[in-house]
């Protein structure tokens, strides 16, 4: 394990579970701003949120997102779009939790190596959700892309990172969900990429992952191997 210098996360659908947060920010919205709603409605407002969610994933501007729902769904108490934003910032951090096996985990690899999260998104949101789940206790160094001016997948992000850590590419790896962002981005940096991959999604780019797991279960194991075969160090 000596060899292997540093590991590198994502923080959203890596580290932690974006979706289930999506999940209890719709039930917030729901509270506040309506009454007396069935629940099939419930499930299809809940997709139909989830997809304006996702078509705004990556843009620090989160009012969009709510003026959409509101026009499909009018609600009984409408947020005014002027405190949109800050509805969101002060509420969807709190929706995170940590999985306590993912903290283990990355606890165990600091034990050996260096650590730090890379992730894109606004500062105030991203710090608060680290803080939030205890993740600031974990790492060496946190670098958010509003921060630092350049995000995933520019290689500079990562050769930030790098270069904090002291560490040389060939001897660090890097998690991630996104296979473009995360994983193309990575490899850019000359730094190898693990695929974080727990939905089993196809892979339609070109980009070849070093390796891909669906289950941080498996991290240690990686380590070990790419050790192994001297492709590490």
């Amino acid at each position: 394990m000596e060899s292997c210098k540093a590991m590198l996360f994502d923080l959203d659908d890596t580290l932690l579970n974006r979706d289930k947060a999506v999940d209890r920010m719709f039930f917030m919205i729901l509270e506040r701003c309506y009454e007396d709603v069935t629940h099939s409605a419930i499930t299809e407002m809940l997709q139909r949120f989830k997809e304006y969610d996702k078509r705004s994933y990556g843009d620090g501007d989160k009012t969009k997102v709510l003026e959409s729902f509101f026009d499909e769904f009018p609600p009984n108490n409408r947020l005014p779009r002027n405190s949109i934003q800050e509805f969101w910032n002060d509420h969807f951090p709190a929706c995170f939790s940590i999985n306590p096996n993912i903290i283990d985990i990355v606890n165990t690899i600091k034990r050996q190596v260096k650590v730090a999260i890379i992730t894109n998104g606004s500062t105030q949101r991203q710090k608060a959700k680290i803080i939030n789940t205890n993740l600031d206790d974990c790492f060496d160094i946190i670098i958010i892309s509003e921060e630092v001016g350049f995000s995933k997948p520019d290689k500079r992000i990562f050769d930030l990172a790098l270069n904090k850590l002291n560490v040389q590419p060939e001897d660090a790896l890097f998690v991630g969900d996104d296979i473009e962002k995360d994983i193309g981005g990575c490899q850019n940096a000359n730094i190898k990429g693990i695929w974080f991959n727990p939905h089993m999604i196809k892979n339609d780019t070109e980009i070849k992952p070093y390796a891909e797991i669906n289950s941080f279960d498996r991290l240690l194991e990686i380590m070990n191997w790419a050790v192994d075969k001297g492709e590490i160090g």
